[in-house]
């Protein structure tokens, strides 16, 4: 058997585990043809989100989805809109709002909630919960981004419409933070050919607080009163 000199099998040694890596990458289970994982941070996924993901597979299951919809997606403001199809009569519409998840959530999860409708119209509400767990206005931008980026490479003639932060009383200490992510997505959209719905300002009082008449008990969700808002907002873009 050949013996190498001490350099190279000390290389050997410190190569090994970088070619067992990709050794192992190479033979993964998903197999040839399967999908990469969309490139975010691990921490995002959550189980609470896998149970959503699993009850929306079983709804779609049921009774497949139309295609060509207006699909609303992103946090729990959606989820609990439970008037929505009746408050766009016009148009046909999905909604996969789940938990108090973030707009990165959305990204993550994009290929089972929003790409296999090929919906018309992605409607995107998810912010404040961001802010909340102490992202930065930069980063809700850039996680912004990446969503916008992901739909139209893979659903290029999909409109994308950003609703932006709602300024809840139980949160109204990040109000400053709120508007300066706003301002950033809202230049974004422009930029972009985005559709930025303002929900901001019309939900603030004559002083500039958060109105806790548009809200639940919990000053986070709202009632009927602020979806109201939400619909008279939207209704030219969606129906």
């Amino acid at each position: 058997m050949p013996r190498f000199p001490l350099s190279v099998r000390r290389l050997a040694c410190l190569l090994l585990p970088a070619l067992l890596a990709l050794s192992a990458c190479a033979t993964s289970p998903a197999g040839p043809g399967a999908k990469p994982a969309p490139a975010i941070p691990a921490e995002v996924s959550n189980a609470e989100w896998e149970k959503d993901m699993q009850r929306f597979a079983a709804e779609d299951a049921a009774t497949p989805p139309p295609k060509h919809a207006v699909l609303f997606v992103g946090s729990s403001s959606i989820r609990m809109w439970e008037s929505l199809a009746r408050d766009f009569p016009g148009a046909q519409v999905i909604n996969r709002g789940f938990g108090g998840s973030e707009i990165r959530d959305s990204t993550w999860y994009a290929d089972r909630i929003v790409l296999p409708y090929k919906p018309e119209t992605v409607v995107l509400y998810a912010g404040d919960n961001d802010i909340a767990s102490g992202r930065t206005p930069r980063q809700l931008h850039d996680d912004f981004v990446a969503f916008a980026d992901l739909l139209h490479r893979r659903l290029p003639a999909t409109r994308l419409i950003y609703i932006s932060t709602k300024p809840s009383p139980s949160r109204a200490h990040l109000l400053d933070a709120q508007r300066q992510a706003n301002a950033l997505i809202k230049a974004e959209s422009a930029r972009r050919g985005f559709v930025y719905i303002d929900v901001f300002t019309p939900m603030l009082d004559a002083g500039g607080k958060p109105r806790e008449d548009l809200f639940l008990a919990d000053r986070l969700h709202m009632n009927p009163a602020g979806y109201a808002i939400w619909r008279e907002l939207l209704a030219p873009y969606v129906n």
